[in-house]
């Protein structure tokens, strides 16, 4: 039996580490960033988040240093690695929270909203999201994250 309540504001405050990320497809389920990736969310007092997430098995750059990757590495090190952040705004009527982008890895997210169905499940944090793509296949994404510690 699952202890899903409504997401007040209060209880996502915050930081929360990712516990998964699973895409289904017409049945068909996948793990974007591999089956252990790492993450964190964080959810301000003052309406801003920030999300970081990763594969733990991108390779290590040549030289600890920004630049200093082959483009093989760099480009594995982008594709294994979501990054944005920016204000967000929580319905608490419905629990979609709307993360308001300001800076990300993607480009074409810049100055969008990114809307994300979520609810508490007991301690955990699960933010969901559909996406339909150019071949109108809808891609349901499910975030499970946990309060550190």
């Amino acid at each position: 039996m699952s202890n899903r309540s409504v997401l007040r504001r209060a209880d996502i405050l915050g930081a929360w580490v990712l516990v998964s990320w699973t895409a289904e497809v017409d049945g068909e389920v996948s793990t974007p960033l591999g089956p252990d990736p790492v993450g964190t969310i964080i959810y301000t007092p003052d309406g801003y988040m920030s999300a970081q997430l990763m594969r733990r098995d991108r390779p290590a750059y040549r030289r600890a240093d920004i630049d200093g990757g082959t483009t093989e590495q760099t480009v594995a090190a982008a594709s294994g690695y979501l990054a944005y952040s920016g204000p967000y705004t929580l319905d608490e009527s419905t629990g979609a929270v709307h993360h308001h982008v300001g800076v990300s890895l993607l480009p074409n997210w810049l100055g969008g909203t990114q809307v994300r169905q979520g609810h508490l499940d007991g301690t955990t944090l699960v933010l969901s999201a559909d996406s339909t793509s150019r071949k109108g296949r809808t891609t349901r994404s499910t975030l499970v994250w946990r309060r550190p510690g």
